[in-house]
């Protein structure tokens, strides 16, 4: 694979995953949405599916790690660190185009949500515990759980050491049951089990933080949310974004040195 390749591939596959996930955050979230309340089963499956479409779309050009915890463990699998930071640099692009193209599908919904007196506060708003989860963290706005991950209780240590676990799973299942002939990417059989694990992980480890096991994911959504012009959008928990980057290349690392060891 060409360096061109790799980073056109993983700006494409990470813009349809955060496209898609984000895409099902928005769609459960926000006010006027059709599928509004469909719940944590919704999101799960929705992010799952994401995986399986932008996998399947950017394994011929760049094997589809669409996430750096993926890339490092790979990496470090092979001992081949030369294209870490093209497909960094794509991932990150793609988190960032994924999530303003949420924000232009979703564009009305954004704004009738967040000009909600019921959800912002303000002059006329009744006593409610309707708001988000994301409203009553500190830092965070009301619709940033639309596009990164938060901490239902905020304890440090638990929220890095969720992000680690569930990372480490998923890493842990490419490397040993995802991977192309090749070994660098996953392979066709391999993209539609990485989606299986990744709803198991939702379902099963995703309660605590949001399951962001990916740091563009998190990180590349979260410069957005800063970035854009929503109205009463609030803060982007920036004390917080070191977690869902920190914790899932942790995850990885662990994961690729228990695999050298056990499995190669």
């Amino acid at each position: 694979m060409s360096s061109s390749d790799i980073f056109i591939g993983e700006t494409i596959g990470t813009a349809i995953l955060i496209l898609l996930g984000g895409g099902v955050c928005a769609a459960v979230t926000l006010k006027a949405s059709k599928a509004r309340g469909a719940g944590w089963v919704a999101i799960a499956l929705g992010w799952g599916f994401a995986v399986m479409v932008a996998a399947y779309i950017s394994t011929p050009l760049s094997g589809a790690h669409l996430n750096p915890a993926l890339t490092l463990a790979l990496a470090i699998k092979d001992g081949d660190w030369g294209d870490v930071p093209v497909y960094w640099a794509g991932q990150l692009l793609g988190a960032l185009i994924g999530a303003t193209l949420v924000w232009i599908a979703y564009y009305g919904q954004f704004h009738a949500h967040l000009t909600d007196k019921e959800i912002v506060g303000g002059p006329g708003a009744q006593a409610t515990t309707a708001k988000a989860v994301e409203a009553q963290e500190k830092g965070a706005g009301p619709v940033l759980g639309v596009f990164s991950t938060g901490p239902e209780i905020r304890n440090v240590a638990q929220n890095l050491a969720t992000e680690i676990i569930g990372t480490f799973v998923l890493v842990l299942a490419v490397l040993t049951q995802g991977l192309n002939q090749d070994g660098d990417g996953l392979g066709a059989l391999g993209v539609l089990i990485t989606s299986f694990v990744v709803v198991a992980i939702g379902l099963s480890l995703g309660g605590p933080t949001g399951y962001a096991i990916n740091p563009a994911r998190d990180l590349g959504p979260r410069i957005v949310h800063a970035l854009l012009p929503l109205p009463n959008k609030g803060g982007s928990d920036w004390s917080y974004a070191w977690i869902p980057v920190a914790g899932p290349l942790i995850g990885a690392a662990i994961a690729a040195g228990l695999y050298n060891v056990a499995f190669a």
